[in-house]
Formats: C-alpha cells, sequence, structure tokens
C-alpha cells in the first residue's frame, strides 16, 4: 500500500482523486466515493476542493518517474 498522495493509474472513475485519497488513508475507494457524494447534500466547496486535489495530486506514472 502506497502513502504517497498520488492519483493511480488504475482504480480511476474520473480523474482518480477518490481512489489516491482511499489508497493514502488506507480505506476503500467506494467509501470515499461515498462520503463524497454524501457531502455534496451540504453546503460547501466540495466540487472546488476535489478539482484543486485534481490538479495538484500528481498522476501514479508522473510520481514514479520524478523519483527515480
Amino acid at each position: 500500500m502506497s502513502r504517497k498522495l498520488v492519483r493511480p493509474r488504475q482504480g480511476r472513475m474520473l480523474a482518480g482523486v477518490c481512489a489516491g485519497l482511499a489508497r493514502r488513508f488506507g480505506t476503500s475507494a467506494g467509501m470515499i466515493r461515498l462520503l463524497f457524494l454524501l457531502s455534496l447534500l451540504l453546503p460547501g466547496t466540495q466540487v472546488i476542493v476535489y478539482l484543486a486535489l485534481w490538479i495538484i495530486m500528481p498522476n501514479e506514472d508522473r510520481h514514479l518517474a520524478t523519483s527515480h
């Protein structure tokens, strides 16, 4: 299990943000996706945070290429 915050190439639905967060915190991607969907019922900036993480979190292959 990787402890780096990266967007994996496998297990993505849209951008891989939820899959990356799930891998980082050791939980299932389905649970993170469910929490995100439930959070959309509340007022807030959830979509903006998701988009920001999409931009900030590197792809897994790009991260592996630069770490060698």
